[in-house]
């Protein structure tokens, strides 16, 4: 038996090597397509404009020394070995760390927060929530972050700047670096006619790259991987061949001492070439922000054994045939395909064109991914969201995103036309996403991790430092392209900042005029209210009260539906919730009114169901609810300000599997049925003049149910036949009187725009038309 236990360990773990080594070489295709073409542009930006050739090695080799020494320190030690650690129950990225913070110290943005939230599995997995730092300066900064607002708002447009910043890049490295491969073009022609190639071919290929995308990438994603692992297989022989042939000393390049002599002799050249070697580290924040779809080993097993090598020798191989080719008939050609064999150019090129697509369908993707998780989050207008692929985890397409994307890329482009303006840009929008990483990863090591005050000063002091001097080095370059991730990024701020206030305001409006459960009852003799057969959901963002939507509705229509749900569908600062976890329910007043409330949570990277499967889940989590709350007393004056601590985790149908099972067909047949010797009891409606569908609640025997409870699920019964209307309302927002002329240009103006020209908040929901009550109402904020 020890034996057989021992092998059945053994195979375990064989089976789970397997699984890691396959996991790193299938992130090649994904998180490692942007970094692996750095090398296309990286000499060349550094050489073109801001260095002269001398006779001596001393400027190459001392690029040379920097390109190895920032490939070492940021994406090796900072990212491989510390950030991938900072990981958000799996997920990455910049919202990954702001999520941990909201978690850690309770800085939440969003407003809908329940305590019931930190109940969640996915919350806790971390460690415990709201756990006092063990450091005295941990608890403080704690302290303070909960208690000053503008410290909270301060932290959240840092992750918005970050993000930003990676929609820049979105924009920016699809265009350099498709445009860098097709550079190879020009060893093949004169520079008279290979300007009027490069820009057509590279818009062509863009063109087709954006408008692929609604495929998705999962009929081609099996082809990205060996895209990658041959294009570093190659740039890394072609290396090794030039140190071989051309300069078997170059590694003495590697030491320290050679950025010093760089830099004393450069001076401020030198410097400002620091915006060109930038470039060499472009795509490592992939590492931390694809991580959902991988492990930390595999992406750590895939960059320390086979990426960071083959980088390594791709550009040693470069200096090295540069260290003797000093005179080079023009300056366009000190770039890549220059230090390749002639014979092999054009496969090269070939591969390279391949692999600088891959790489932009991975940064396009991981755009996408990150527009969702802003918008989850409340963040950035509503937005299409299709799922491309039922098989694979966040393979998602946003029409709206893609074209904007496509149409600045191509802007992009046509302006630019040279890779050293690209280069700038996309080095600042690089290297101020790392900056804003380093500053959340400081808070995360004090509050998250635990750690000692002078670790994360540490940490702030010696990457903070290096990346602070690529980025004046950047920056110093404004008016040579680095002015567009900042225009860029600044637009896109203002979207976002304008729609979170404006998401914000509306809120708390609703939150200042919610009615109560005792005003509607009171009203009701009044008014003459009428029930009406089937099930009403009132589409809401309050977690508790009666939101004045339905109030205006009741007030001048005097009817709702026999059984009523108010439906609140909301985002938590995590990245799953678990189905067993999704539904908060419980009663609105007395048992017998039957009123509802459901709050359905999501975390920002779940996938939303459609209607059918919606409405089953929550119709029979509504029934579970029911049957687990059978025998409790009846409250008559129950507070709804309060009724969010009365309510009930209930998961979905498929997590039920000892609760109750609900079956809908079209049978006509008799519905009255006995129970038999089975375990289970069948609740059927009774019979109904041609029902359109016939639906069963399958009911366990034990623990057995009191006649209320069952009459209630008989009644909630009869209502789904019936079917389901939402009431939805449609919100107008202005400026109330008397606010400061910035607040009406923003809300009445700004964020009205906005709502108009994004998806209803409904849109999650795929809402059918004719089931739909839309119920107007003008804010006042």
């Amino acid at each position: 038996m020890d034996l057989e236990a021992g092998f059945h360990q053994n195979h375990v773990k064989k089976e789970s090597w397997k699984t890691v080594l396959v996991l790193a070489c299938q992130s090649l295709g994904v998180v490692y397509g942007d970094l692996s073409t750095s090398p296309l542009y990286v000499y060349k930006n550094t050489f073109e404009e801001d260095i002269q050739h001398s006779e001596t090695n001393e400027e190459i080799y001392g690029v040379l020394s920097f390109v190895f020494w920032t490939l070492t320190l940021v994406p090796l030690l900072k990212y491989v070995f510390i950030v991938l650690r900072a990981d958000d129950n799996g997920e990455g990225g910049t919202f990954a760390l702001y999520s941990l913070l909201c978690r850690h110290a309770r800085v939440n943005s969003l407003p809908s927060c329940q305590l019931a939230d930190e109940e969640l599995i996915e919350y806790k997995k971390d460690g415990i929530v709201g756990l006092a730092p063990k450091s005295n300066f941990g608890s403080r900064l704690k302290s303070t972050l909960e208690k000053h607002r503008v410290l909270q708002r301060f932290l959240l447009v840092l992750a918005l700047i970050g993000t930003c910043m990676v929609i820049g890049d979105g924009i920016l490295t699809p265009a350099i670096s498709v445009f860098s491969a097709v550079s190879g073009l020009e060893l093949s022609m004169s520079k008279e006619h290979h300007k009027y190639v490069e820009v057509p071919v590279a818009c062509i290929i863009l063109i087709c790259l954006f408008a692929l995308q609604h495929y998705g990438t999962h009929r081609v994603g099996f082809l990205f991987a060996p895209v990658i692992l041959i294009w570093l297989l190659c740039i890394s022989a072609i290396g090794l061949y030039n140190i071989i042939h051309w300069d078997p000393h170059v590694y003495r390049a590697l030491s320290p001492y050679y950025m010093y002599k760089f830099l004393r002799k450069t001076q401020r050249g030198g410097w400002m070439s620091l915006g060109g070697i930038l470039l060499c580290i472009t795509g490592s924040e992939a590492m931390f922000a694809d991580l959902g779809h991988f492990s930390q080993l595999s992406i750590k097993i895939a960059f320390t054994s086979f990426v960071y090598p083959s980088l390594v020798l791709a550009y040693m191989g470069q200096a090295a045939y540069l260290s003797r080719h000093h005179i080079i008939e023009s300056d366009y050609r000190i770039g890549f395909y220059v230090s390749v064999p002639e014979k092999l150019r054009w496969p090269v090129l070939v591969i390279a064109i391949l692999a600088a697509v891959v790489g932009s369908q991975a940064i396009i993707t991981g755009t996408f991914s990150i527009v969702k998780q802003c918008s989850s989050l409340g963040c950035f207008p509503r937005v299409k969201i299709v799922h491309t692929s039922s098989k694979i985890h966040g393979q998602i397409y946003i029409p709206e995103i893609n074209w904007l994307l496509m149409v600045l890329c191509l802007a992009v482009t046509l302006g630019f036309r040279d890779t050293r303006r690209m280069g700038n840009a996309s080095g600042l929008a690089v290297i101020t996403v790392m900056l804003v990483t380093t500053c959340l990863m400081s808070l995360v090591i004090v509050l998250c991790w635990q750690k000692s005050v002078f670790l994360a000063v540490g940490f702030v002091l010696f990457f903070g430092t290096i990346e602070a001097l690529y980025f004046t080095a950047s920056l110093i370059k404004f008016l040579e392209g680095a002015w567009v991730p900042i225009a860029l990024s600044f637009i896109f701020l203002i979207v976002m900042c304008i729609w979170h206030y404006g998401t914000l305001k509306k809120y708390e409006f609703d939150v200042q005029n919610k009615v109560s459960i005792n005003w509607l009852l009171t009203l009701g003799p009044s008014l003459g209210i009428v029930r009406v057969r089937g099930i009403g959901l009132v589409q809401t963002e309050l977690v508790s009260g009666i939101p004045a939507i339905f109030s205006h509705f009741v007030t001048n229509l005097p009817a709702f539906h026999q059984v009523l749900v108010f439906l609140c569908i909301k985002s938590v600062p995590v990245p799953h919730v678990r189905p067993e976890e999704r539904f908060l329910v419980g009663h609105i007043g007395p048992r017998e009114f039957r009123l509802y409330r459901c709050i359905v949570r999501y975390g920002y990277r779940d996938v939303h169901k459609d209607d059918t499967e919606f409405e089953k889940d929550l119709v029979c989590s509504i029934a579970e609810f029911i049957r687990s709350t059978t025998g409790s007393p009846t409250k008559a004056n129950e507070d709804p300000e309060n009724d969010s601590d009365k309510m009930t985790v209930v998961g979905t149908c498929s997590t039920h599997s000892d609760g109750i099972r609900m079956s809908e067909d079209n049978d006509d047949a008799d519905n009255i049925e006995a129970a038999g010797p089975s375990e289970l009891k069948e609740i059927r409606s009774p019979p109904a003049i041609k029902p359109r569908k016939r639906v069963r609640f399958i009911v366990p025997e034990t623990p057995e149910i009191d006649s209320g409870a069952r009459e209630e699920l008989q009644e909630l019964m009869e209502a789904r036949e019936s079917g389901v209307a939402y009431i939805l309302g449609h919100s107008y927002v202005k400026a109330k009187q008397g606010s400061s002329l910035i607040r009406k240009l923003v809300i009445n103006y700004g964020y009205e725009f906005l709502r108009r020209n994004s998806r209803p908040s409904t849109y999650a929901l795929t809402v059918p038309h004719a089931s739909t009550l839309e119920v107007g109402m003008i804010y006042h904020v």
